[in-house]
């Protein structure tokens, strides 16, 4: 009797768990409302971006209805990118022992709500980060991922918001809104120096003591990542003359991690050249040979170099560029020889996959300077624009010469700025001398993306005289050796940095 007494009490307390069980998946079944499966139109995600962006000062799609992420999908192929980790801070797959099931868990739950073969789903899963790109239609998927607990983020991976309204970026030598141009142009002689062997040391360089600076260190033995458009073919200082008139022993080395296709499938790549004329700019003042050509000469010209060609432009946007930028960090963060990466691009608000890179390679001890931002009249309203506005990079902007406080005229400030560079003369209002795309060239580029170039250039220089240095002891030197230190301004950070102090 007792016995049945037991059974009838297992069964009923059985019974009574699997309805709790079948009430509580009731409860949680995803329901959508008939107003929201029509998605936004793409101007109406853009301008509710905007509003988060004049209102709040950022955006970040984790604060974005489910309903808008959709829409934004919509809108950029149906693709998504998923970061997950058991944390915020979990995106190594390395230091990620569950990696793999988690991954697997997630493509789980969207096989299931897509009902589509894992092929049809997942376009890439990164080697080295903890995200992958996959294909999503339903909007009830992406509830249904929001509700797991190893999601760090889920973001639209093609949505092109630039393509709507303008960029963020402009060239000063071709005035265009993507950061492109292959100008040439002869110099003012008020504009340059001439150095020995035969090399234009530019205005810029003076106002900044970088000439008195070379009497204690040119950059040999430092190697420079940049990530940019990549570097001119036909530019041969920047190629098979790199080790031109003073500069000697070193080497430069070029690469291409973007994609040129709207296909997303799409993995071949079209190769290190830059087909922009930005990446080319950037290489020369940071390293440009002190050659015996009469052209510009870089920063720290005995520097070794490796670039990037990873997006088309300065304008980070859409899959395949950000993509280019997340891949070219975790290869310079893979990268032993490198210990300082420039970046003059960047994207109106944060882009889980590239900020998943410049973590990466931050935690494989890279100093990392970025752009704090260049506009046309269009995005005026933005601050320090990302990845410049991550606490991993050092944002760097430019300012009138002369000055440490009156920003150039298309140049971006704001709490994130670190350091200030002269860009912009007083009276002709003409910004840097550079070594420009094709042979026995020069132009006039300037902006924040200048102005970051340039102080890679001198941290190459400080940690050239100083190579047992850490990251963090190169980047207080040049603190110290700034205009506001140990104060720091609201606006312009630290201000100027005297080069000479800094390599003393």
């Amino acid at each position: 009797m007792v016995n049945r007494l037991l059974k009838i009490a297992f069964v009923a307390l059985f019974l009574t768990a699997s309805c709790s069980k079948d009430e509580s998946i009731q409860e949680n079944a995803i329901v959508i409302s008939d107003a929201q499966r029509t998605p936004m139109s793409a101007m109406e995600v853009k301008n509710k971006i905007d509003e988060s962006l004049q209102t709040k000062g950022s955006f970040n799609w984790k604060d974005a209805s489910t309903h808008m992420l959709w829409s934004a999908s919509v809108h950029g192929q149906n693709i998504i990118t998923i970061g997950f980790g058991n944390n915020s801070n979990d995106f190594d797959r390395s230091k990620s022992t569950n990696n793999a099931a988690v991954q697997k868990q997630l493509l789980t739950i969207i096989q299931q709500y897509e009902g589509q073969a894992l092929s049809e789903i997942l376009i890439n899963a990164d080697p080295y980060l903890n995200l992958m790109d996959v294909v999503i239609k339903n909007q009830e998927t992406l509830i249904a991922l929001r509700q797991s607990k190893f999601i760090r983020y889920i973001e639209p991976g093609d949505f092109k918001y630039f393509a709507l309204s303008g960029s963020i970026e402009k060239s000063d030598s071709s005035g265009t809104s993507s950061g492109c141009g292959f100008d040439a142009t002869t110099l003012n002689v008020s504009d340059y120096t001439t150095v020995t062997p035969n090399a234009k040391a530019p205005w810029t360089f003076y106002q900044h003591n970088i000439p008195s600076a070379w009497n204690y260190s040119t950059g040999a033995g430092v190697t420079i990542g940049i990530v940019d458009t990549g570097t001119s073919p036909n530019q041969t200082l920047l190629g098979s003359n790199f080790n031109d008139g003073l500069s000697s022993g070193r080497t430069i080395q070029k690469f291409g991690v973007y994609v040129d296709s709207i296909w997303p499938w799409s993995t071949g790549t079209d190769g290190p050249n830059d087909q922009c004329g930005h990446g080319t700019s950037m290489a020369s003042v940071a390293a440009a040979p002190r050659n015996d050509n009469g052209l510009p000469v870089g920063v720290a010209y005995n520097a070794n170099l490796v670039t990037y060609r990873a997006a088309s432009n300065v304008v980070l946007d859409g899959y395949h560029e950000q993509n280019g930028v997340k891949n070219a960090f975790t290869a310079l963060g893979n990268n032993n020889n490198v210990k300082i990466i420039s970046m003059s691009m960047g994207h109106i608000f944060s882009v889980g996959k590239i900020s998943d890179g410049v973590k990466y390679a931050y935690n494989k001890g890279k100093l990392i300077f970025c752009a704090g931002g260049t506009s046309t009249s269009f995005t005026t309203f933005v601050g320090v624009i990302f990845p410049a506005s991550m606490a991993e990079t050092v944002a760097v902007t430019g300012v009138k010469e002369g000055t440490s406080n009156q920003a150039c005229d298309v140049c971006h400030t704001g709490g994130k700025i670190e350091f200030t560079v002269a860009m912009q003369r007083n009276g002709s209002g003409n910004t840097v001398p550079v070594t420009s795309y094709y042979d026995n060239q020069s132009d006039y580029v300037g902006g924040s993306s200048v102005a970051t170039a340039t102080t890679a250039g001198i941290a190459a220089l400080v940690w050239a005289k100083n190579p047992t240095w850490t990251r963090t002891q190169v980047l207080n030197k040049l603190r110290q050796s700034a205009t506001y230190y140990p104060a720091k301004n609201s606006e312009y950070g630290y201000g100027n940095i005297n080069a000479l102090l800094a390599v003393q």
